[in-house]
């Protein structure tokens, strides 16, 4: 058996080389990250539209959201007071920077960004220190940890090569997230379809061996960049990790840990509701399926009546816009996915987008935060 080594990146040691991936909105909150970083891994809280339970959520958005940032944290932070947490934060959201500054002065201890090339995060983060020595606020003695989301060696490069130029740094861990993952998908439906994994059946048509070679190059590139700067830089691989053997082959690849979301959402301690987690649980293989999202990318979800309406060309009343996503038009979308994935984490299944990895159907039983990380670590 392969031996389990901590993650180290910098002076972040995460004792267990797992990374609970950030799941929004509101599956991954402050019950889930902070269960995870108790059980020695790395805990993750997603911004995304954090703030849907404050009353004030419709009419007052990014105060609604800061105030849940710091809470979730603060909560998390109780709940491990020596683990690593962090967050998940999407580019593709508006008021991106606030969510970055305002993690920071939470006390992140890391803040992993995709849904877009995070162009702009150091800037962000430096901007973040900036106004805590204007308001006088602790620093704390360990910086915040930077981490894109890359999807194959050419994202991974351009980002390096723009944070290079711009901000002369390279990335404290980079995470390599694949065609498997959930929600959406930094992957072309042409791309799916070349890796088979844009089937109902991707147990059988998935390329594994190819996009093996992708993570072997991002490596090599990341590698690059560490010897240039002189430090370090652990590659994080994501997406279809489920098992024990996933955690072993990927490690086997070169990397130094991997981030699972879909294996924690059928614990007690995820945030979400149990309906959600049923779900979960009740999918059969062919019943994960990509979708396009209203603002244009594919992603993995479970099929249901909410999206079997969809298809049909239902458009759902859209009430108030959230101002959750860049490029997003309320007058074109086919529904509002802010109030889907809201109503998945209040268990409204019915009428929610159920996000998924690929490996969403295997969920047989609940469990504990406790036993699926001794799960995956072959303890």
């Amino acid at each position: 058996m392969m031996e389990m080594k901590p993650l180290v990146i910098g002076d972040l040691i995460v004792e267990k080389p797992i990374i609970q991936g950030g799941m929004g909105v509101g599956i991954s909150l402050h019950r889930l990250a902070g269960a995870v970083a108790r059980a020695g891994g790395m805990g993750i809280i997603s911004s995304a539209q954090i703030g849907f339970q404050e009353p004030d959520f419709t009419t007052n958005f990014v105060e609604a959201n800061v105030r849940a940032i710091h809470r979730e944290m603060k909560l998390a932070r109780e709940a491990a007071p020596e683990g690593a947490i962090g967050f998940n934060i999407m580019v593709a959201t508006k008021h991106y920077d606030v969510w970055v500054r305002e993690a920071i002065k939470a006390g992140a201890d890391c803040i992993i960004s995709g849904a877009g090339l995070p162009v702009s995060l150091p800037e962000y983060a430096a901007q973040a220190y900036r106004e805590m020595e204007e308001e006088s606020l602790p620093i704390p003695s360990r910086r915040v940890k930077l981490a894109p989301i890359v999807s194959s060696a050419k994202s991974a490069s351009v980002i390096c090569r723009l944070w290079d130029r711009k901000y002369h740094q390279a990335p404290d861990f980079v995470v390599v997230e694949g065609p498997l993952a959930g929600g959406h998908l930094g992957f072309t439906p042409e791309q799916l379809k070349e890796y088979g994994a844009d089937t109902e059946n991707v147990p059988d048509t998935y390329r594994q061996d190819a996009y093996d070679q992708e993570v072997k190059a991002v490596i090599k590139v990341i590698q690059g960049y560490g010897e240039k700067y002189n430090k370090h830089i652990p590659v994080v691989t994501a997406g279809g990790i489920y098992t024990h053997e996933d955690v072993e082959h990927q490690l086997a690849l070169g990397a130094e840990g991997v981030q699972a979301a879909t294996r924690f959402v059928t614990t007690w301690e995820c945030d979400a509701d149990q309906a959600y987690k049923d779900a979960y649980i009740k999918a059969k293989v062919q019943d994960i399926v990509i979708t396009q999202s209203p603002v244009g990318m594919p992603g993995r979800a479970i099929l249901n009546p909410f999206l079997e309406r969809i298809k049909k060309g239902d458009r759902p009343a859209i009430k108030s816009c959230f101002q959750c996503l860049e490029h997003c038009d309320i007058r074109t979308i086919p529904y509002c996915i802010t109030m889907a994935l809201v109503n998945a984490a209040k268990g409204d299944v019915d009428h929610a987008l159920l996000f998924c990895g690929s490996n969403a159907y295997r969920a047989e039983r609940m469990e504990s935060v406790e036993e699926v990380m001794r799960d995956l670590l072959g303890e």
